[in-house]
């Protein structure tokens, strides 16, 4: 680790990276306080893995058309948006049993993707490296769209923080009380959506759900207030993405996975602790 802080002096990559885990976690620590509250983490699952699909077509225009300014994070923004709005419209509206549409979206998104990267001529490892996280391939680039990603979630959740919390605890009466439900159900979606872009770039596709909702399982042992849980789950977010980064970086690990396996050892070790204090009192 000692030679990560000094790597952290010299190298900008290294500085972005770790820059790039204190955004993405902000955006984490606050969404997935209300995706793990109103129970939907199996739907930010199927949003993404569906991300795939809009990177891959993000990445065959760029090259076959030459639209150098189609970043790949577009077409996953755009991508994960549309599967957010489509399994909430679903579930709000269609007989059709939700985990069906989410487990097609899933796979279909997937395939997609792979198909488009398959087509795409020249060098696409880095972008199948979304799949797993590389966030030490994060350029300026990306870093301002993640910022400008991040302050649009953050201020979307807290300007209608009491609508979303009625929305996650008591929808039925949120409905009696004339509050538009749909809407802001379709909101916080579009917001889980969003930060699943974010996080894409820290731990990748796959491991997503696992960063969104390890940290706020922990800091839910600890707080008695969605506010709380907030602030303590992008703290916890912070304190792994970087640790992840710092021991991952001497041993030449990916950082991704080290950050998850990190955030399990600690979720593990509270739920021990937890049980152990109780049994003992």
């Amino acid at each position: 680790m000692p030679e990560f802080f000094e790597a952290l002096q010299h190298y900008s990559f290294l500085q972005f990276a770790l820059l790039t885990g204190i955004l993405a976690s902000v955006s984490c620590g606050i969404v997935g306080s209300y995706v793990v509250v109103r129970r939907i983490t199996y739907i930010a699952g199927g949003i993404a893995h569906c991300t795939l699909g809009g990177m891959g077509a993000a990445r065959y225009f760029q090259a076959i058309h030459g639209w150098e300014w189609l970043h790949p994070l577009y077409g996953a923004a755009v991508a994960a948006v549309l599967a957010a709005l489509i399994i909430g419209l679903v579930s709000l509206r269609s007989r059709q049993r939700e985990d069906t549409v989410i487990g097609a979206l899933w796979a279909i998104g997937m395939a997609v993707g792979i198909l488009f990267i398959t087509r795409t001529p020249g060098y696409n490892e880095d972008l199948m490296s979304y799949l797993f996280g590389n966030i030490l391939m994060v350029s300026r680039q990306e870093l301002w769209l993640m910022i400008g990603l991040d302050v649009l979630v953050v201020a979307v959740a807290l300007l209608f923080y009491n609508q979303f919390l009625a929305v996650c605890f008591d929808e039925e009466f949120a409905r009696l009380r004339g509050l538009a439900v749909d809407f802001y159900y379709l909101t916080l979606l579009c917001l889980t959506a969003l930060t699943v872009v974010l996080l894409v770039s820290v731990v990748g596709i796959v491991m997503v759900i696992a960063l969104l909702t390890l940290p706020v399982a922990i800091a839910a042992r600890f707080c008695r207030t969605l506010w709380q849980m907030m602030i303590l789950a992008t703290l916890l977010s912070i304190v792994f993405t970087s640790a992840g980064l710092a021991l991952s970086y001497g041993p030449n690990l990916p950082a991704g996975a080290t950050t998850i396996v990190l955030a399990g050892a600690v979720y593990l070790l509270v739920i021990l602790g937890a049980r152990l204090f109780t049994s003992r009192a």
